[in-house]
């Protein structure tokens, strides 16, 4: 067996302290899905000692023999030498690293719904939060994933099950906003009427926004639009387009179901296919749609600056798996080891990449999933990040407990990481480290100038004494709200109400109100780089965004924040926890942004 030469763990540490050896049947679906046989790519040699050409990012060509210079340029070069050709990767050191302390706020963009939303948050509601949030003295926001889900219906309710990563949802645009709404002979106000009636249900109602937002932009494209230069050819667009054009004629979102001919993105009838004047047009016109969303995103980062979160997988029927199929590992899903809070492990039926065949793709699927998030952003939020280093793989048979950890080339992702933040101009990057997570992969992260993660319902120690590199905040999606944990919504909360009791100092009588604003005052003192909160922490809210692990008996994903954004911004709470955060301790330096 070579199964560590491949990656592949004979067992881990618990949570808890203790080694658990991996299932002989589980390695052994893992050696057969990545094909390990013989000695694996970690056994080979990893320091070059004989003649080499490197062909450098801008075309220039440079060789030599030992270890390569020092002093290359920052970029994406390529080397050849006698072990053959592959990428070589030079980044700074480390992710561009805070000056100073910011604060903000944690946002589920779908819940944040304003007089003018058609029944679901978007970018034009959360530019209104940024303008009013910049004039309070935040310095970002930390937006739930914008990744497109599936094209048709239903529609996918879980922003972390995408159909593509490196494109956006199509229900966060602001058709009012968009160019061409307001000509002649595009009338709108028949559908806008119908959206506004969906606020008055807390519960969004995703498909019914899906079917107004689509027909108001192919009425506006009909009519009245005029294309820019260059709004089809934008990052990773075109694939999502092609891939979304031709699920709308096959009528099914999952490229698995599809024609032989079309389950390739390189297939002969793909080609085919896009000579067809309808088609070429339906293409055209998704490529349109992520246009108007990537403006509408730079537009809202120029209000308040934004975080974009990336989530750690994508649906395995969607596009960025049709597009980037051979680097993907099947039979395959990805997950968590059980824990404390999630007894039985995890399974989230993410497909893995296969760390080997990503390394042979150039890391193209990773590169450009970077990219995509931070288009228009000025930072990003990496969720489970210590998926960088290794994931959790279960075979499609057996129970999430019965995974096993494969390891992941982090040094390279690492690199890419960085390389593409400082290209951006991102001033933070956060990593979500919550979990089971090796001391190792932590400091290494710190070295990198990821932040961390520091959670009040997670933490012994006060917020005062948390560390710098990290962003501060009370919960998750995925944990109770204040609201839901003080008032026993959440009955199985555990110790994490003991310490909402510690930090906030609050008596057994103490109010919602009074638990709100002592998290929030408590969690100001932290020296972190960046201190968070969430809109359904300020408002009261009991419900979680998320159930991790259920799937009917919770509307995951589905509750709007229970005011419109109107009244959020005039409630005296929300002005009162942003002058909390916006406190610094110890005199510290003025907030980012």
């Amino acid at each position: 067996m070579h199964d560590a030469s491949w990656g592949i763990e004979a067992g881990y540490e618990s949570a808890g302290g203790e080694w658990r050896d991996a299932d002989p049947a589980t390695l052994a679906a893992i050696r057969a899905a990545l094909g390990a046989d013989g000695p694996g790519p970690l056994s080979a040699r990893a320091v070059l000692d004989g003649d080499w050409i490197i062909t450098l990012e801008d075309g220039a060509e440079l060789d030599g023999h030992g270890p390569l210079p020092a002093d290359l340029p920052l970029g994406y070069h390529r080397v050849l030498d006698d072990a053959g050709e592959r990428l070589h990767v030079v980044a700074p050191p480390s992710c561009p690293v805070p000056a100073g302390r910011g604060w903000g706020w944690a946002v589920q963009l779908y819940g944040l719904r304003s007089a003018r939303s058609w029944g679901i948050g978007d970018l034009g509601d959360l530019r209104a939060l940024g303008e009013w949030s910049r004039a309070a003295g935040a310095s970002m926001a930390l937006v739930s994933p914008l990744h497109a889900p599936a094209p048709g219906l239903p529609q996918q309710p879980s922003p972390y099950y995408p159909g593509s990563r490196c494109s956006r949802n199509l229900l966060h645009l602001c058709v009012e906003d968009v160019p061409g709404a307001a000509d002649a002979g595009v009338d709108l106000a028949d559908l806008a009427a119908a959206g506004r009636a969906l606020l008055g249900d807390r519960r969004i109602d995703r498909d019914a926004v899906y079917r107004l937002k689509r027909d108001a932009l192919e009425r506006i494209w009909a009519r009245s639009w005029r294309r820019p230069a260059g709004a089809d050819r934008r990052g990773g667009i075109p694939g999502w387009a092609t891939y979304a054009a031709i699920a709308e004629v096959v009528g099914d979102a999952d490229h698995r179901r599809w024609p032989a001919g079309l389950r390739r993105p390189d297939g002969a009838d793909v080609a085919r296919l896009l000579t067809e004047p309808a088609i070429a047009e339906l293409v055209a016109f998704h490529a349109w749609i992520q246009w108007l969303l990537d403006e509408q995103v730079a537009a809202a980062s120029e209000a308040l600056p934004i975080m974009n979160d990336v989530a750690i997988g994508v649906d395995p029927g969607g596009a960025d798996a049709w597009l980037w199929q051979d680097v993907f590992a099947s039979g395959m899903r990805v997950g968590a080891p059980p824990d404390e809070f999630n007894t039985a492990g995890q399974d989230w039926g993410l497909p893995p990449f296969d760390p080997w065949r990503l390394r042979a793709a150039d890391y193209e699927p990773f590169v450009q999933t970077v990219r995509a998030a931070l288009r228009g952003a000025r930072g990003l939020r990496v969720d489970h990040v210590m998926g960088l280093f290794r994931l959790w793989w279960i075979p499609e048979s057996a129970d999430p407990a019965r995974g096993a950890y494969v390891r992941y080339p982090a040094a390279d992702l690492l690199d890419i990481l960085s390389l593409e933040a400082h290209r951006h101009g991102a001033a933070w990057v956060v990593g979500e480290d919550l979990g089971t997570v090796e001391d190792a992969v932590r400091d290494e992260l710190s070295r990198r100038g990821v932040l961390s993660y520091r959670l009040l319902w997670f933490e012994d120690a006060p917020p005062a004494a948390w560390p710098e590199g990290a962003l501060a905040a009370v919960t998750t999606h995925d944990l109770p709200t204040v609201a839901g944990l003080w008032s026993g919504a959440e009955p199985d909360a555990g110790p994490m109400r003991e310490r909402l009791q510690r930090h906030a100092g609050l008596a057994d009588g103490a109010t919602v109100s009074e638990a709100v604003d002592g998290a929030h005052g408590a969690l100001a003192a932290a020296p972190c780089a960046l201190v968070t909160a969430t809109l359904d922490d300020v408002m009261g809210v009991p419900d979680r965004p998320n159930h991790p692990g259920t799937t009917d008996e919770f509307p995951n994903w589905s509750l709007a924040l229970p005011v419109l954004l109107e009244e959020v911004l005039d409630d005296p709470r929300t002005a009162a926890t942003a002058a909390a955060l916006g406190s610094r301790p110890n005199g510290g330096a003025p907030p980012l942004g």
